[in-house]
């Protein structure tokens, strides 16, 4: 068993994103932290893996983004789920903190 202190990882840099691994070499998943600055953008992206992930808003708001200019609201308690190959991003719209599960880790 493994805990990982969140609040520890609450920073956000004055432009950007910032990132943590809190989950390293699993063989079964991945766990980031990304941490955004109010208007930065998580551009739209997907990964040619088979897969899943999913980006849960921990704090802040901002839209999830998909293919073709999609988007959708999100705010604190909000999760998206998608596979990995399917394009995905976020924007915030003010700072805002996500965290991203990936299984299998890419």
């Amino acid at each position: 068993m493994k805990k990982l202190e969140l609040d520890k990882t609450r920073d956000f840099p004055d432009q950007g994103m910032s990132r943590y691994f809190l989950v390293e070499d699993s063989p079964y998943f991945k766990i980031i932290n990304f941490n955004l600055a109010a208007g930065h953008t998580f551009p739209v992206h997907s990964h040619d893996t088979d897969g899943q992930l999913s980006i849960l808003v921990l704090e802040g708001e901002g839209e999830f983004l998909g293919a073709d200019g999609a988007s959708m609201p999100a705010k604190p308690g909000d999760l998206l789920v998608s596979e990995i190959r399917e394009p995905h991003g976020v924007r915030a719209t003010e700072k805002m903190r996500i965290l991203v599960t990936i299984a299998p880790p890419i």
